[in-house]
């Protein structure tokens, strides 16, 4: 799957930022009337470490921050005060490199578990998690396998996909529907009936040397969807945002999905069936290297 990643020891020791103060792991705690635990009442986003910088930075905390405001959460914290946290924990734990960092905020704790935002205590409740992490090369080599869920994605009136929610039980629920089936993550169509994304990723196809995906109608804001989007059309190729079927997919040459962690992970074989050859397709292959050159890119570690 997309989120699994390398296992590394020096994660043992890491050390976990709660309001302020420094906890091993082990003993990082929220308190059980913690929106959070209590509802998912939250937002949160996850970044890269590349170079000593966090990745496309500015448009993460853009996200966070345009989140935290649709549900009136006060994060307490400046985007410079918020920045400077993040730094100050990749500094207490010596990393430089190679991290992905899980930011979460919720509402804070509250007086009793309901869902009444008024019943909130304080301040917001605000972890960070820096982990060193890098992609399992496997899922990168022969690319990962997908299975259509019956759970849709919704309509942005239900559950705005744009707003990245601590709640996420309709994604899980898919992600195990895909887990039964044998695949690594789930595919999900929109309200219509045309491909929305993954469970946790956003889903690309390649027909005809076009690279094509859902009109973000339905799916999440992805900041690396958009990178992608971006690198292939100033490459000179075609990018379609668009509604497409299944059956489009089926008979899609190449396909892929992309996220935070990831970059860009090929995609084999989707409800049993091979996409083209089975193999990282051509497009794939160079669109993998321009995302890695725009990575490693000074202007791109900003």
């Amino acid at each position: 799957m997309t989120t699994a990643s390398v296992h590394d020891a020096r994660n043992d020791d890491v050390l976990i930022h709660v309001n302020g103060e420094y906890f091993r792991r082990d003993e990082a705690k929220v308190s059980v009337f913690d929106a959070g635990f209590v509802l998912g009442d939250g937002v949160w986003e996850g970044l890269r470490l590349v170079r000593g910088r966090l990745l496309a930075c500015s448009e993460h905390l853009d996200r966070l921050y345009e989140g935290a405001n649709a549900i009136q959460l006060d994060i307490g914290l400046s985007r410079e005060e918020l920045t400077a946290v993040l730094y100050e924990t990749l500094d207490k734990n010596g990393m430089t490199d190679g991290v992905h960092i899980r930011l979460m905020v919720t509402r804070g704790r509250k007086s009793t578990p309901n869902q009444d935002p008024r019943f909130a205590l304080g301040r917001a409740t605000i972890v960070v998690v820096a982990e060193y992490k890098s992609p399992r090369p496997e899922s990168k080599a022969k690319g990962l396998s997908l299975f259509t869920s019956t759970i849709r994605c919704s309509t942005p009136d239900v559950f705005d996909l744009r707003l990245n929610s601590h709640s996420r039980l309709n994604f899980i629920q898919a992600l195990i529907q895909a887990i039964n089936a044998g695949a690594d993550e789930a595919l999900m169509l929109d309200p219509f009936g045309f491909v929305a994304s993954c469970n946790s990723t956003n889903f690309f196809v390649v027909r005809n040397g076009e690279l094509w995906t859902s009109t973000g109608r339905f799916n999440f804001n992805g900041i690396t969807r958009r990178k992608i989007l971006r690198l292939f059309e100033r490459d000179g190729g075609v990018a379609r945002q668009q509604d497409f079927t299944l059956a489009e997919v089926y008979s899609a040459s190449e396909a892929f999905v992309t996220g935070t962690l990831g970059g860009i992970t090929p995609v084999s074989r989707i409800d049993g069936r091979m996409i083209g050859d089975g193999k990282v397709g051509p497009v794939t292959h160079h669109l993998m290297s321009l995302y890695a050159d725009y990575v490693n890119a000074a202007e791109g570690a900003v």
